[in-house]
């Protein structure tokens, strides 16, 4: 995952445009609004279990996003793979409330074959909508180097935002900015002020180096004259930052370069839907689990519960609870990790393994407030200390609580890391989590774990 993917969307959305309001409203009004069509093509009174319905429905699709690829087919494979998780999780919802009776199928049929190409419709049409002239607002880049290539590239790949890229302003040549595109490098630095009063330009993005400053402080003085919009774009930005946000201590500004996702109402949020999914699914598995206890204390002498201690939020030690699946329960400064025909695997602990089984006590550490349904896989203390010398940001993972599934294990990465690159791998995906983490990614997760376990797993 690019950096210009992480971090430009909060450069250039600090402000709700008309644009991006529309782009975050799309998914909502589409979805909620084809709902109530059906509904009054089958003669459907709006009445009160629709309207829990179109509260549901707007909680999972805001605020909506852009489909990664402007290409049809990809952006439909996008919308449709959203799409059939969010019924997923309508029709699991609607199981275990036994609300099924209260609606007329054949409004709920026809919703869900219609939304989607809707979805697909509205999507596509937008950005034409805002390519209109007059609509869009025109901008321009100071500085043709790594990180102004990557705003003008997400600009250029993002039409939602309402934004026109006119070109760079650079003094090192056009064969030496902009990513070697010579037609884009509409002059040097010191003839941007007068382009931009001569020419309507809404947006001027300064993404020279701090190194910079004397001639950073010279082109703002040289555009107090215009009425455009000036955003600095500190070259900082090129470094991995974690849920990079500006804040101000008293007058000062400061800019957050890794600071956790769950700050304020979304630490609110996390907690809430831990303890709702949590409590939940407990009730559910509790006869699983007692069975599951059962056949661990019958196949092999031990424990049901092995407890293990991981690190959790803030790289402070926790206690995890996991079913018993070897032969041995090993906590010391040594801890080997479980291989194929790992012999201090049990038979029976190898099924556990396999379907993820042995993870449902974790369900508990939940409740208890040291991990959460969604978040980086806790790992033994011993790995930790050996990792964290040799992986750089290993345990900025700790940021957050670990999780019983997360954004590494529904991409592959499950099972043994017998290699530093392998781990490296797992790391890469816990922090691209941090950085994108919304209620809606860990629903996501949520649903795409469940049909990763019912298949067949290469895990020791």
């Amino acid at each position: 995952m690019s950096v210009a993917h992480d971090i430009q969307p909060r450069l250039l959305h600090s402000q709700l445009t008309p644009a991006a309001l529309v782009r975050i409203s799309i998914d909502p009004i589409v979805a909620i609004g084809t709902l109530l069509i059906s509904a009054w093509a089958f003669g459907e009174p709006i009445v009160r279990h629709y309207l829990i319905l179109t509260v549901l429905v707007f909680a999972l699709t805001f605020p909506g996003t852009s489909p990664r690829s402007v290409n049809a087919s990809s952006m439909a494979g996008d919308i449709l793979a959203n799409w059939i998780v969010i019924i997923a999780l309508l029709l699991l919802l609607g199981w275990a409330t036994q609300t099924f009776s209260l609606f007329d199928q054949r409004v709920l049929f026809a919703w869900a074959i219609a939304t989607p190409v809707a979805l697909f419709t509205a999507h596509r049409l937008t950005p034409r909508l805002f390519a209109a002239e007059g609509i869009q607002r025109v901008a321009v880049i100071a500085g043709g180097n790594e990180v102004g290539s990557m705003l003008a590239q997400h600009i250029r790949s993002t039409p939602l935002l309402g934004i026109r890229f006119a070109g760079f302003f650079d003094d090192r040549g056009a064969d030496r900015a902009g990513n070697g595109s010579p037609d884009e490098v509409l002059g040097n630095i010191g003839q941007l002020a007068a382009f931009v009063k001569s020419h309507h330009v809404d947006l001027i993005y300064i993404a020279l180096p701090m190194a910079s400053q004397p001639r950073i402080l010279k082109l703002l003085d040289e555009l107090r004259d215009t009425t455009a919009s000036i955003y600095f774009v500190p070259d900082i930005f090129v470094s991995d930052l974690i849920q990079a946000r500006t804040d101000t201590i008293g007058d000062i500004p400061v800019v957050a370069v890794c600071e956790t996702p769950f700050y304020g109402v979304n630490g609110l949020v996390k907690r809430i839907s831990d303890i709702v999914l949590a409590s939940v699914i407990l009730v559910l598995i509790s006869p699983l689990m007692l069975a599951i206890a059962a056949g661990v204390k019958l196949s092999s002498p031990g424990p049901a519960l092995f407890r293990q201690r991981r690190y959790g939020l803030d790289g402070r030690k926790i206690i995890v609870y996991k079913f018993r699946s070897m032969t041995v329960t090993e906590d010391g400064k040594v801890v080997t990790q479980a291989t194929r025909n790992d012999t201090r695997v049990t038979p029976f602990g190898a099924f556990l393994r396999r379907s993820s089984l042995d993870e449902l006590p974790q369900f508990i550490n939940v409740l208890q407030g040291r991990m959460s349904v969604v978040g980086p896989r806790p790992h033994a203390v011993a790995h930790n200390e050996m990792y964290r010398k040799l992986i750089n940001g290993y345990m900025i993972r700790h940021k957050v609580k670990p999780g019983i599934t997360g954004w590494a294990q529904v991409n592959g990465l499950r099972g043994e890391t017998e290699t530093v690159d392998k781990m490296k791998a797992r790391i890469e995906y816990d922090l691209a989590y941090l950085r994108r983490w919304s209620l809606w990614l860990d629903l996501q997760i949520i649903a795409k774990t469940v049909f990763i376990v019912l298949k067949p797993q290469d895990v020791y």
